[in-house]
C-alpha cells in the first residue's frame, strides 16, 4: 500500500511525502513546490542544488517553481522576479489514491500582501499527478467581470551526469528570443549546451525529449505554445544564490509556459490549465 503524509523540514517548510509502489516524491506547501520525484526502479527526474537550504521565503533552487503571475521580471520595477506564487504559502486541499497513483491538490489564495502585485480576484489550483509519470496542472480561473492577462511557467530543473554529453530534441521549425534579441529560427532538431544558454521558445511541438547519459527524459506539454531553454553555464553560475559554482554541469531547464506572445488572457469567469508531464522513456 502506499502512503501519503505531511512532514515538516528541520527548518520549518511542511510537505507533503508519497511514498508508492510507483514513485517516491515529496510537495513543498510553500510555492506548492515538488523537489522530488523518482519513479520506483528509476533515477530521479528532478534536480536539487546542494547548495539550497531550504529556508522558509525563498524558492527552492530545483525541482519545479511556480512562476505566477508573471515569468521573469515583472515590468513594475521592485516586484519579484518570476511573481509571488513560488514563495507564497499554498493550501492543501486534497490528496486522494487511485489504483497506487496519487493526486495532490493545493491552491494559492492572494494574499492582502499581494494586492499591491496582483489586484484581481482569482483562484489558482494545481494537481500533481504522481505515478509512473508526473504530470503537473496548474488551473487559473478568472473571478472578476473583466479580462485579466498573465504570464507563467512551470520551471522544471532535470538533472544530467554530464551537460557535456547532453541534448534537447523536438526544436526544429520553431522560433526563439535569447537575451532580448531574436526571433531566431531553430533550424536544428537537436540542442546541445556549450555556453550559457536562456531562450524562450514559441510555436513549438508539444513534446520535447532531453537526452542524458542516464537515458531520455520526455517532456509533454498541454495549452503552451511556448518554452523555456536554461543553463547558466560558468559565470552566471558564479553569481546565482543557493547554486554551486558548478551545479550547471549536472542540471538543465526546459520549462512548459506561457510567455511571450503566448501570454494567457482570461475573460471574466474562465479558466486556462497549463499542463506538463515529463517520464523516462523506454
Amino acid at each position: 500500500m502506499g502512503s501519503v503524509t505531511t512532514k515538516t523540514h528541520v527548518n520549518g517548510l511542511k510537505f507533503v511525502e508519497i511514498d508508492t509502489d510507483l514513485c517516491f516524491a515529496t510537495i513543498y506547501l510553500q510555492g506548492a513546490q515538488i523537489d522530488q520525484f523518482q519513479p520506483k526502479g528509476q533515477q530521479p527526474l528532478l534536480w536539487v542544488s546542494s547548495a539550497d537550504d531550504y529556508q522558509p521565503g525563498n524558492g527552492i533552487r530545483g525541482g519545479i517553481p511556480i512562476c505566477w503571475p508573471w515569468f521573469g521580471q515583472s515590468q513594475v520595477e521592485g516586484f519579484p522576479q518570476h511573481g509571488f506564487a513560488r514563495t507564497t504559502q499554498w493550501d492543501l486541499v486534497s490528496v486522494k489514491m487511485v489504483n497506487q497513483v496519487a493526486f495532490v491538490t493545493m491552491e494559492l489564495n492572494v494574499k492582502p500582501e499581494h494586492r499591491n502585485f496582483w489586484p484581481h480576484e482569482t483562484k489558482l489550483q494545481v494537481v500533481f499527478e504522481l505515478g509512473s509519470k508526473l504530470k503537473v496542472s496548474l488551473t487559473n480561473t478568472n473571478l472578476t467581470d473583466y479580462p485579466i492577462s498573465l504570464t507563467q511557467a512551470l520551471h522544471t530543473y532535470f538533472p544530467t551526469s554530464d551537460i557535456h554529453n547532453t541534448y534537447v530534441s523536438g526544436l526544429a521549425e520553431s522560433q526563439y528570443i535569447e537575451f532580448a534579441k531574436g526571433p531566431y529560427a531553430q533550424n536544428d532538431d537537436l540542442v546541445e549546451f556549450t555556453r550559457e544558454t536562456d531562450r524562450v521558445y514559441t510555436n513549438l511541438s508539444a513534446a520535447q525529449v532531453i537526452t542524458t547519459p542516464e537515458g531520455r527524459i520526455v517532456v509533454e506539454r498541454e495549452n503552451s505554445q511556448s518554452a523555456v531553454l536554461w543553463n547558466p553555464w560558468i559565470d552566471k553560475s558564479q553569481r546565482l544564490s543557493r547554486f554551486n559554482d558548478n551545479d550547471y554541469l549536472s542540471m538543465l531547464c526546459l520549462e512548459a509556459a506561457n510567455v511571450l506572445e503566448d501570454q494567457v488572457t482570461l475573460a471574466a469567469g474562465a479558466s486556462h490549465t497549463l499542463t506538463t508531464t515529463i517520464y523516462w522513456q523506454n
